[in-house]
């Protein structure tokens, strides 16, 4: 079973919280788009064929995909800060070592490292969610929701700077000093989170979920070298099944499991989720498209001949434009719900890819294109959080946004394999180089809209989520009481007064929901006059639990039939049956 051992927040956010953490952010989504700017050269520069070399770029996404639930989890044990400052170190190590080598296994040994560090991104949403009031976190939440973006839009024009004038190791030396200002930033501002979790880390869960993500990517990369119909090929997809399969089975039989799968059976978390796999698909697109296509020369017909700083000037705004698409996203959210959010930004998505078919001709065209998906992209990416949130119960929420980042890191991975195969497929032999294709770009582009054209039909199947707007809206004096108005709001479930003996209200007494199986399905503080309000994942019996300073604990049961439930706990009798 597993718990968290205290569900209000547990420290006072200093004022730069919310930025670091962010930061954070930035700094590890800038490992994703870091070698853009040379991609076209990256065979040269390790000596290796196209295909090879798309393993620079997948080889950290993979690692990022597996490392979000691992670090997540390991937070949830051990200590979110803790486990944060854990991944930013990893990455520096690994951009050290791509640092010092020209060789592709020691390359992709340290890039393998770099994409560690891409846990960090749901540890911040989790170190947000245990320190900030409730008026403050859904903004917060879509900027470090973004900040995977915006990083990898902003190194774009900084990575072709440095490349176009030094040698293109000191990208990562770069990005290592980059790691270390974010560690020193996290230890002097951020506070460790003590919300804890009991049990223990699924290391044979993590390991089978590896195992399964390399079997599906390598022939991915590799099905056109080897063939696709070839024994290699069917062979390593078939093992990727039963792997995933057999992890499967094991993590819904083990009682910590590293992702809870139960938790994803649940149609607003399994279609959010499906949809997240779209969104990462058709962000990584533009960032492998564009640059090459601005830094090809004129005289292949196509090519744009751009430098790589212009190059990366052009394809900027995606990121910027994602950052700036933070606040307007709370505010339609706040007006329309989660769900409306991510169907727009679906739809500005499918538009920039659309028009992107037949805006490949001119420098400024690329600009465009940029904006209009990066608007789309910060929609999108803002949307998650919240959906995950509002679809489970508030003892879940870490696991939750750690598996939706995972589904994210699976798209941009599945991303990066399929458009480096079909770029390197319909590449020209020019002189034993290999140049892209105009046909292979806009299949690339093609790929992307049908992503977002599926991501699209998932979210209409999510369920319909009130809008902020319409809840009521009540002030928060401090950041306890915050969580305790997020309680109070809820429609369905829960609520009464904790009375003592002689029938006077309780305040500040813990009240803690468990559901049939024994785990914690939510937790609140009563107010001054004695009120709770609890909402419930599902209807079905449950235990009341309270507990005050000075009174005797109380266990009551108490069974949900879809609407409020009224229940008083009267902390003078213990042990009493209700059936609401």
């Amino acid at each position: 079973m597993t718990q968290t051992t205290n569900d209000q927040p547990t420290g006072r956010a200093t004022g730069p919280l919310v930025p670091v953490l962010a930061f954070a952010g930035i700094v590890v989504a800038v490992m994703q788009t870091l070698l853009v700017p040379v991609i076209k050269d990256l065979p040269q520069l390790l000596s290796t064929a196209p295909s090879n070399a798309t393993w620079v770029l997948t080889s950290t996404l993979l690692s990022g995909a597996v490392a979000t639930p691992i670090m997540g989890r390991l937070g949830d044990l051990y200590g979110k800060r803790r486990m944060l400052i854990s991944s930013l170190a990893v990455m520096v190590i690994g951009a050290l070592v791509s640092a010092v080598t020209s060789d592709l296994i020691p390359m992709i040994v340290g890039r393998t490292l770099q994409g560690f560090a891409m846990g960090a991104i749901p540890l911040g949403i989790g170190l947000m969610r245990d320190m900030l009031p409730r008026e403050k976190l859904g903004s917060a939440m879509a900027l470090m929701s973004s900040s995977i973006g915006v990083g990898g839009g902003l190194a774009l024009p900084a990575a072709a700077l440095v490349a176009q004038n030094a040698d293109w190791h000191a990208l990562y030396y770069g990005a290592a000093g980059l790691g270390v200002l974010s560690i020193a930033l996290t230890l002097l501002v951020v506070p460790e989170s003590e919300v804890r979790a009991e049990g223990t880390f699924d290391l044979l869960g993590a390991l089978g979920l590896s195992a399964g993500l390399v079997l599906f990517l390598l022939p991915i990369t590799k099905g056109s070298d080897w063939g696709w119909a070839s024994g290699t090929t069917l062979g390593l997809f078939g093992a990727s099944v039963a792997v995933l399969l057999l992890w499967g089975v094991y993590e819904l039989r083990t009682k910590a499991p590293l992702v809870d799968l139960r938790t994803t059976a649940r149609p607003a978390v399994l279609f959010t989720n499906l949809a997240s796999i779209m969104v990462g698909v058709s962000f990584y697109v533009v960032s492998l498209v564009l640059p090459q296509l601005l830094q090809l020369p004129k005289e292949t017909g196509y090519g744009l001949g751009q430098s790589m700083v212009v190059a990366g000037l052009l394809v900027a705004p995606l990121g910027l434009t994602m950052m700036f698409t933070a606040p307007v996203y709370a505010r339609l959210s706040a007006k329309y719900g989660p769900k409306t959010t991510l169907i727009l930004g679906l739809l500005i998505i499918a538009i920039g890819y659309g028009a992107g078919l037949g805006l490949m001709s001119a420098p400024w065209q690329s600009l465009v294109i940029a904006v209009v998906l990066g608007a789309g992209i910060g929609l999108a990416y803002s949307s998650l959080p919240a959906l995950i949130i509002g679809a489970v119960p508030a003892s879940e929420t870490g696991a939750a946004n750690g598996l939706n980042t995972l589904m994210r890191s699976i798209g941009t991975s599945v991303s990066s394999a399929v458009i480096g195969m079909v770029l390197a497929n319909t590449a020209n032999d020019v002189g034993g180089v290999e140049i892209p294709t105009m046909h292979g770009f806009r299949v690339s582009f093609l790929i992307a809209t049908a992503a977002v054209a599926v991501g699209l039909a998932l979210a209409l199947f999510l369920p319909k989520q009130r809008p902020a707007s319409a809840r009521p809206q009540l002030r928060a004096s401090s950041e306890e009481d915050a969580n305790l108005e997020r309680a109070e709001q809820a429609l369905r479930g829960f609520r009464g007064r904790v009375l003592d003996a002689g029938g006077t209200p309780v305040a500040r007494a813990k009240v803690t929901l468990i559901d049939r199986r024994g785990r914690q399905a939510g937790a609140t503080l009563s107010a001054e006059d004695g009120t709770y309000a609890l909402t419930v994942p599902t209807q079905g019996a449950y235990v009341l639990a309270a507990r005050a300073d000075g009174h005797a604990p109380l266990a009551s049961s108490a069974t949900h039939a879809g609407d409020d439930s009224a229940v008083d706990v009267d902390l003078a009798l213990p042990g009493e049956t209700v059936n609401a």
